[in-house]
């Protein structure tokens, strides 16, 4: 077995980005960037990670802030689970009678959204200690160098690969070697089109010299997104918008919503319900279509803008300074929120 980790390391300290976090040893900055690159793109990150840790910059802090000032910082990363799950551990934390992240993988693991790879990262980064970190980026740069055959969304191929991580762990600079996957994944080892001609291990990739990049990492076939139909409306009475809290559980759980409908009705179809449900509007105009695409689920909508002679009930109403601000509204209705904000 050809050993890649001189080859990857070198590479990463010649061209590793400057990234905010890479500037910090702080176990807890580096905890909150590891969380926040979980399904998120680094240049998305960027942004809102500087700003939280201004906002939430210490274990003590991210423990007493309020849950909708959380879940406002967080807005627009998605999965509001993850966020939530940091303000979980942070109590555990400080419950624990700590005040900074352990530094062994068994009480990470403990913690509230941190799971194996999580729990490498941060011990590889932060505290530098050799440890096994597998995410996305390593199926696919150690896949193709290895052309490992066992299809990386069954569970054995977690043991496969960690048996090659393993025998290429740097010891001498643990936070280089997982962070190298980082860059070089993002950078040259890319998903589609990858950069091979400049990507430090094309000597040693047989994917590479079998021209199969493309086969690897070998993944099963999902089965489809399910698909939901939804109706939105923007309610707007005084030029205030209407919005709620979703439930405690479930898609989008405690988040604030725009009123919609697993519909995906015609104008004719939503003034009909209006007049059978009471709702007393002066105006209804279709705004547009938007897609969402979740998880395991895709939402195909049609908006509303409806202009009402009274408030309805039940609803919170904002105006835009007051949205803007203090409402974590999911980016699934960024389409019609972004057109309120526009018009009114």
């Amino acid at each position: 077995m050809k050993i890649i980790t001189k080859d990857l390391v070198n590479w990463y300290q010649l061209n590793k980005r400057n990234l905010p976090w890479r500037n910090t040893n702080d176990p807890y900055a580096i905890w909150i960037s590891e969380i926040m690159l979980q399904q998120t793109r680094v240049e998305a990150v960027i942004n809102y990670y500087n700003r939280f840790i201004k906002e939430i910059p210490d274990i003590k802090s991210l423990a007493h802030i309020k849950e909708d000032a959380l879940l406002k910082l967080w807005e627009g990363l998605g999965y509001y689970s993850r966020a939530r799950n940091l303000q979980k551990a942070a109590r555990k934390i400080l419950g624990d009678g700590k005040n900074t992240l352990p530094n062994t993988k068994e009480e990470l693991l403990k913690l509230p959204g941190i799971g194996a790879y999580s729990a490498g990262a941060i011990l590889s980064i932060a505290y530098k200690i050799p440890t096994i970190a597998i995410d996305g980026n390593v199926y696919r740069v150690i896949g193709r160098v290895y052309e490992i055959d066992t299809p990386i969304n069954k569970p054995s191929a977690y043991k496969v690969y960690a048996s090659i991580v393993e025998k290429n762990l740097s010891k001498e600079y643990p936070s280089e070697f997982t962070q190298s996957f980082m860059d070089l994944g993002s950078l040259i080892c890319t998903p589609k089109n990858p950069d091979c001609k400049n990507c430090p291990l094309n000597k040693k990739c047989l994917s590479y010299k079998m021209k199969t990049q493309d086969l690897y990492p070998v993944k099963d076939k999902k089965n489809e997104k399910k698909i939901e139909e939804r109706s939105v409306f923007l309610f707007v009475y005084q030029n205030k918008l209407a919005i709620r809290k979703r439930k405690e559980t479930g898609l989008l759980a405690s988040l604030y919503e725009l009123p919609n409908s697993k519909e995906y009705n015609s104008l004719i179809d939503v003034e009909n319900a209006f007049l059978d449900q009471q709702i007393n509007y002066q105006s209804i105009m279709e705004i547009g279509e938007a897609k969402h695409v979740f998880s395991h689920i895709i939402w195909y909508m049609k908006g509303y803008l409806v202009f009402l002679k009274e408030p309805l009930k039940d609803f919170i109403w904002v105006d835009k300074k007051d949205l803007e601000k203090n409402y974590s509204i999911p980016s699934a209705f960024s389409y019609y929120i972004n057109y309120y904000l526009k018009n009114f």
